[in-house]
């Protein structure tokens, strides 16, 4: 399996970002949270991803960065996990919600619960 994040698969719309907020639906592992649309794009790539960290909890950019160098490493080890549920394009947003400072190894094991529970999610609502 391809473990790479390439720009084709970078969510960088703000019509498709304004989209996933309104109409989107979500599901959440503390601290992380992803919000998902079915959504028909031109890219050939099965999955649009963008990250997010507030700047509410994390003032410093520097953390936010840290933060969404860490989801967008999540993301891309454990891909595979969130293809192996999809049937259609989608378009995702990661968030990380709050202000405790989890270490790699924690964020890490819970992308990985938060993509199984999508994978549940998607199999109730597509059966």
């Amino acid at each position: 399996m391809n473990q790479s994040y390439p720009a084709a698969e970078k969510l960088k719309s703000k019509k498709i970002i304004d989209l996933l907020f309104t109409e989107g639906k979500s599901v959440g592992k503390y601290p992380l949270r992803l919000v998902y649309i079915a959504h028909d794009f031109e890219d050939d790539v099965p999955l649009k991803m963008g990250v997010s960290v507030s700047k509410k909890h994390f003032k410093k950019a520097v953390d936010r960065n840290y933060y969404k160098r860490v989801l967008r490493e999540c993301y891309r080890l454990n891909k595979s996990q969130l293809l192996a549920h999809l049937d259609q394009k989608y378009c995702f947003m990661f968030l990380y919600q709050t202000a405790d400072r989890l270490s790699y190894q924690e964020v890490e094991e819970k992308t990985k619960q938060l993509f199984e529970k999508f994978g549940k999610t998607i199999r109730q609502e597509n059966p």
